[in-house]
């Protein structure tokens, strides 16, 4: 094949083929070009489009973004339903394969710390959101989201806050009052959905929005990104 390598995730080799109709970037179907004890997941895409300073272009197009978003998001997507993937950061191209090759020797250690810790593992995303109530709900509704975020983070591995932080000093209706990722055994994610499921009544004026099972983006660390 010619052309960069648009590069998706690194995962260990696995036995379960992709579904044959799979489309990336481009509508290019994903290839596995494995390297020593490591897979990087790949398709070509065009120089014109993936080359370092139209990349950068592109990157300021919301439209060309939303649909490589999509396009990425879509070959993760398949890998987390066969394997645990390690997804890179979007827009991670190399000129070739032994560009490609030559990343997971530079990185390979750190790909395979972060895959040994996820193995097994999925991500879910857990959103609360303050309905137009009465403004006298909003400081009870932030205590909801405390004591959620504290009991979910017990039945979970690890858990990431992101932004808006807690506790907030004012939450207009409408706005989050928690964004939080959990990264959770595949084992124990019935529970962990059963659990969000029996909070949503809890909080009158509060919506839980529940997510997942995501690869484990939140908890990748510095290596994917």
């Amino acid at each position: 094949m010619t052309g960069p390598r648009y590069v998706y995730a690194v995962c260990r080799p696995f036995g379960t083929p992709l579904q044959s109709q799979l489309t990336g970037i481009g509508g290019a179907p994903p290839a596995l070009l494995r390297h020593r004890d490591l897979i990087a997941v790949v398709s070509t895409v065009p120089e014109a489009d993936f080359g370092e300073e139209a990349l950068q272009t592109h990157l300021e197009d919301v439209d060309w973004l939303a649909v490589t978003v999509r396009a990425h998001q879509g070959v993760i997507d398949a890998l987390t339903t066969v394997t645990t993937p390690l997804p890179l950061r979007l827009g991670t191209v190399c000129p070739d394969d032994s560009a490609v090759r030559g990343m997971i020797e530079t990185h390979g250690d750190d790909f395979r710390r972060v895959l040994d810790r996820l193995e097994g593992r999925v991500e879910w995303g857990v959103k609360l959101i303050l309905e137009p109530e009465p403004a006298e709900s909003a400081p009870l509704a932030q205590a909801f989201a405390r004591s959620l975020h504290e009991r979910l983070s017990r039945h979970a591995e690890a858990s990431r806050l992101h932004a808006p932080r807690m506790p907030a000093p004012a939450v207009p209706p409408g706005r989050n009052l928690l964004d939080a990722a959990y990264l959770v055994s595949r084992a124990h994610s019935e529970e962990f959905v059963e659990l969000v499921d029996r909070t949503r009544d809890e909080a009158p004026g509060v919506r839980v929005e529940l997510t997942g099972p995501w690869a484990a983006y939140s908890f990748t660390g510095e290596e994917a990104r």
